[in-house]
């Protein structure tokens, strides 16, 4: 069914993975529906926290931010139009998730290499590198994140057994520039996350003593 004329487009969150050195775009992954709920919470980086009253009003950095949202995917509207749709057919929503779950995995192509190079006395074993992840929700919240916690509802299947609707639930951690270089193109979006944050507070008109009850503080 075509949307009516005059409505606006909606535009969806999503994901998109940054390559850690170029910053060049390697892949955008868009929610299919937009959360109905984001949760987020922050958390102080207080100097003071030891009990020292001369730090009780100093930070040491920008508080720890985690998101927290919930994503349907599902198949229906794709079934309908079978032929235009063949991996859906083939797998459901399979693949759909499976473009989530891997954000989770090392590259197994990168653990082959590094599993022969070792094998060969050339190379210790070393961690596996991801992408730089992320979370975009609108022009103005564009942040790097790193994927915390994730899970899968798998709601209905077909008769292979290929899930064709399902809830993701996934967990986010904001990289500030605590976690990452400042210079680096993560912590440039993370200063400008931040600034837009500023902009807005700025733009709020102050309150008066009196608004709140009181004429004077001392």
């Amino acid at each position: 069914m075509s949307a009516f004329p005059g409505s606006p487009r909606i535009i969806k969150g999503g994901l998109v993975l940054l390559d850690r050195d170029s910053g060049a775009v390697q892949r955008v992954i868009t929610l299919q529906y937009n959360p109905d709920t984001l949760n987020r919470s922050l958390e102080l980086q207080g100097a003071g926290e030891g009990g020292d009253r001369l730090e009780a009003l100093r930070l040491k950095g920008p508080p720890v931010e985690t998101i927290n949202l919930e994503a349907v995917i599902d198949a229906t509207d794709q079934l309908e139009f079978p032929e235009s749709n063949e991996q859906t057919v083939a797998s459901g929503i399979a693949h759909r998730l499976a473009t989530l779950e891997t954000l989770l995995y090392p590259n197994s192509t990168t653990l082959a290499e590094h599993h022969a190079l070792a094998a060969q006395g050339r190379l210790e074993i070393l961690s596996a590198t991801q992408p730089l992840v992320l979370f975009v929700w609108g022009k103005h919240r564009i942040v790097p994140v790193r994927i915390t916690s994730f899970s899968i509802v798998e709601e209905a299947f077909d008769t292979e057994l290929n899930p064709i609707r399902a809830k993701v639930s996934l967990g986010l951690r904001v990289l500030s520039t605590n976690d990452l270089t400042y210079a680096s193109t993560g912590g440039s979006l993370y200063r400008t996350y931040q600034q837009e944050k500023e902009r807005l507070s700025g733009a709020v008109t102050g309150g008066a003593l009196s608004d709140l009850g009181i004429g004077g503080l001392l």
